[in-house]
This record gives structure tokens, sequence and C-alpha cells, in this order.
């Protein structure tokens, strides 16, 4: 059990945030999480994303998990009163993130070059969906449009066969976290400097290029190898065995080979045939690879013999890398799992938690703000400077 960490790296910080969906959320939720105090404006209808499903106790699931600790403000941008507030928040804030659509923050009569020369310590950062500067600056962004656009749905999913088009987007919203992820590294590197110089800066991130970022592997290799990448679905496509293989209680485990010597391994202890290894048509990767239908047809029959359990204990001894394929129970009771619990108006909801730990510990979390919950106070607190 992981112990609760009430110490706040980032505290004393004000982040205010229009935002809404899941970049600038992303972002904004760890800052919120190391310490950081942040103001969310949201529209006087609120964030759509509070109503893009109803799955945790009656709340949004996304909404719950990348809004905790943040404080609500409904503003209407547009009317003279709530735009005075939100530039007096502005001009205490050291942070300022918007992912509004293209424009839009413009439109309102912001300008972030402006504020910066207003307040030469503030750090803007504007998430988008193809960043500040191209031909694609003003177009709508979501996140499948960007998995399209970056070449990612045309690598991922299963070969086409004649009337079968193999391709599919990545389940989690990776173009979105992708893009909140680079915010968040790219605002703590600009804190950074501001803690030297005094001075802020303005980030812009583009959807787009964040994961783009993460397509260099393929890339260099078609620019450099005029290498195609092909869609393997879970096999790999110059290593054999790397897959997923049924076992017999219908579970499915996937194995690495990454060398012969693992083979030599899987061939005696798994497969019970010492031989295996050393024969022509599989003693190498290549001889695998281009023996690729015959060699896995002798590891799936073999699978199916035995459940998954037991072939993981023999796995483990033959030092060979696997994994389970999870399902949505299984992924609930996984034992490597760690947890935050995030109150809402319903009651508390518990989510997967971060993948860093600092120091063995878990940071505090508060609750998921109700729209225009702290409208009130941060109005009162920041009507008048």
């Amino acid at each position: 059990m992981i112990a609760q960490n009430s110490s706040k790296d980032l505290e004393g910080l004000l982040v205010v945030t229009v935002e809404q969906a899941v970049a600038a959320p992303y972002t904004s939720c760890r800052l919120a999480d190391a310490g950081a105090r942040v103001i969310k404006i949201e529209r006087p209808e609120g964030d759509f994303a509070r109503n893009y499903d109803s799955n945790a106790l009656g709340n949004s699931a996304y909404f719950v998990w990348l809004n905790r600790g943040k404080e609500s403000i409904a503003l209407d941008l547009k009317n003279k009163e709530d735009m005075e507030v939100f530039e007096n928040i502005i001009s205490k804030s050291d942070i300022l993130i918007q992912n509004l659509a293209p424009g839009a923050f413009e439109r309102l009569g912001l300008d972030l070059k402006e504020l910066r020369l207003k307040y030469p310590s503030l750090i803007t950062c504007s998430i988008s969906g193809f960043g500040d500067e191209g031909p694609y600056k003003n177009q709508k962004a979501y996140d499948m449009l960007i998995q399209a656009e970056t070449g990612v749905i045309d690598i991922t999913g299963l070969p086409d066969k004649e009337g079968f088009d193999g391709r599919a987007k990545v389940g989690p919203s990776v173009c979105d976290i992708s893009a909140g992820m680079t915010a968040y590294q790219a605002i703590l590197q600009a804190i950074i400097k501001r803690s030297i110089t005094g001075k802020g800066r303005h980030i812009s991130v583009s959807m787009f290029n964040s994961l783009a970022d993460w397509m260099n592997p393929f890339y260099l290799g078609y620019v450099y190898n005029q290498k195609v990448p092909k869609r393997n679905g879970m096999t790999h496509p110059i290593i054999v065995p790397y897959g997923a293989y049924a076992c017999k209680d219908k579970l499915t485990l996937l194995i690495a080979i990454q060398n012969d010597r693992e083979w030599a391994n899987l061939c005696k202890i798994v497969l019970d045939d010492e031989f295996m290894a050393n024969d022509n048509r599989f003693k190498t990767n290549s001889n695998r690879v281009a023996n690729r239908e015959l060699t896995e047809k002798i590891i799936q029959d073999k699978f199916m013999k035995f459940e998954r359990e037991e072939l993981i204990r023999k796995l483990e001894e033959a030092s060979v890398a696997y994994g389970r394929i999870s399902d949505m129970e299984q992924l609930k009771n996984h034992p490597q799992n760690n947890f935050l619990e995030i109150d809402t108006i319903n009651g508390k909801v518990k989510v997967l938690g971060p993948g860093a730990i600092h120091d063995n510990f878990i940071p505090d979390v508060n609750k998921m703000p109700e729209l225009d919950e702290h409208g009130k106070m941060i109005r009162t607190e920041f009507s008048s400077i």
C-alpha cells in the first residue's frame, strides 16, 4: 500500500486554464496533482467533456480522470464583467493554458503576446491541432483525425485483405494524451528557466507534432531506406516468435523472443523439444521468419495444451518475456495497480493511479469540481484587483 504524500512540489503557483476535452485538462491535472492551484475557466454550459458519458457514478469518466483538484468558475468571456474577472486572474497567474478552437482565444480580444509583454513572468501555453503556424493551423482537430493525419492509423491494425480494410485507431486518446504530456513537460521546463531569469515564455503545442514525434522510427526507415511499415496486428514484422497465442483456458498470452539463446530455452523448457532449437528451419530468427507459419503453428499447438498460468511458470523458468492480454476485469484486479480516490458529488470514484511515483508516495488529490463550484469565491477574490 502506497502512502499518501502531503508535500506539494508546485505549491504557490497559480494556473488559469481555458480548456475543454482532454489535452489541456491532462496538462493542468498534472500541475494540480503536483500542488499548483488550478482555476478552470468553463463556459456557462460547462466543459463539454462533462457530458461525454456517465460511467463514473453518473459522472463523465473522462472529466473525473482529468479534472481532479481544480477550481471551477463559469465565465462568459463575451461579457465585459466576466472578462474583467478573467483578466484579473491572469494578472496574478504564473501559467495560462488554453486549447480553444483555432482563433477563438484571439476573437475574445486576448493576445498572448500582449499579455506576456504586460506580465513578463507569465508562461503561456496554447494547445492546438496543428500549431500556431502552417497551412493547417485553423483546421479543427480531434484525436482520431490526428491519428489519421500522422500515419498512426495506417500502421495500426491488421493486414488488408480483399474487401477488408485492416486499419484501426489506437484505443486510448493517444493524440490528446501525447499533446497533454508534451505541454506538461514544456511548462515544467519553462518554470525552471523562469526561476533563473524571471521571464516567462510562450509555448505552442501541436497535437499533430506531439504524435508525429512518436512516429520517428517508422518515418526514418521510410525516408532513408524506403521501408514501408506493414500492419502486423499482434505479431512482429521481423521477429518470430513475437506475438499472441491462445491457451487451453481460452486466455491469451504474448511472448517475445529477443535472441537465439531465449529461443533455445523456449524449445527446451516450454515446447519440450530441444532439438527444434538446432533445426535449420528454426535455428536463427531469419530461419523462423522464413518459416513463420510453421513456427507459429508448432508454438500454438503446444500452448493449447496448457492453461495460461501453467505456461507462465514455464516461461519464467525459461527466462522468456511474456505478457497477459488483460480484459477490463483483469485490469481492474491487476496486482500492479495503484489507485487514487476522487471525491465527486455522487461519491468517491477510484481511478487508476499515476505512472510516476515520487519517493514512494502518490499525490493527494481533491474532488472533481462541479460547474462553477468555486465561482463565487473566485469572483470575490479577483473582482477588484
